[in-house]
Formats: C-alpha cells, structure tokens, sequence
C-alpha cells in the first residue's frame, strides 16, 4: 500500500510525494528529490535528512530514540518540529504527513 506525504522541498516548493506503508520516509524523500540526502543511509548519523514536521502531526509520532535525539542535539537549525526523516516509520497513521525539508547544516 501506499500513501502520501506532503513535502515544502529545499527549494521551497511544496509536493505531494508517494510513500510506501512499511518504509522509513528518508529513502522515499530521496528518490523523490526533495532536497533529503541521507548520507548515512539511515543510522541517524549525519543529519542530512533533517525535516521539520507540521505541529499538527507530531504526536502521531512516536519520540525520537536515543540516537535521533542525540543528531538532532547536533543540528544548528534544529526546532521543536525536528526530526530525522531515516527514523520515521511510515504507516497509514502517518497518511497526509505534512513536512518540510529543513536547511542543512
């Protein structure tokens, strides 16, 4: 199954991006060029996939593990909507996600 994410791009503008239920979104967010690059691959090394989640989704969330907190602890442009798009599970809880691509640093 999939579902959709809405992205405002490094570039600023806004997408609608397909997503597979089942998948972290960073590979997702890669492929579709949004200005994510991943460079760790997923280990919540390098912050690369840096997003700022819309208010109104984060509790659908769970919190940022010990790793994630600890990236985003690093990040100059972190904010209270941070997170590392390689540590969210996408699923049809997360369906309409609304995020934007944060700056890097």
């Amino acid at each position: 199954m999939t579902g959709q994410a809405h992205v405002t791009a490094a570039d600023g503008n806004t997408r609608t991006v397909p997503v597979r239920y089942g998948v972290k979104l960073m590979p997702e967010l890669r492929s579709a060029r949004v200005g994510v690059v991943g460079m760790c691959g997923g280990n919540a090394a390098c912050g690369t996939c840096h997003v700022y989640v819309s208010p109104s989704w984060l509790g659908a969330l769970k919190a940022p593990g010990t790793d994630e907190a600890d990236m985003l602890d690093e990040l100059e442009s972190r904010s209270p909507q941070s997170r590392l798009a390689c540590q969210i599970a996408f699923g049809p809880e997360l369906d309409g996600i609304e995020l934007a691509v944060a700056p890097h640093d």
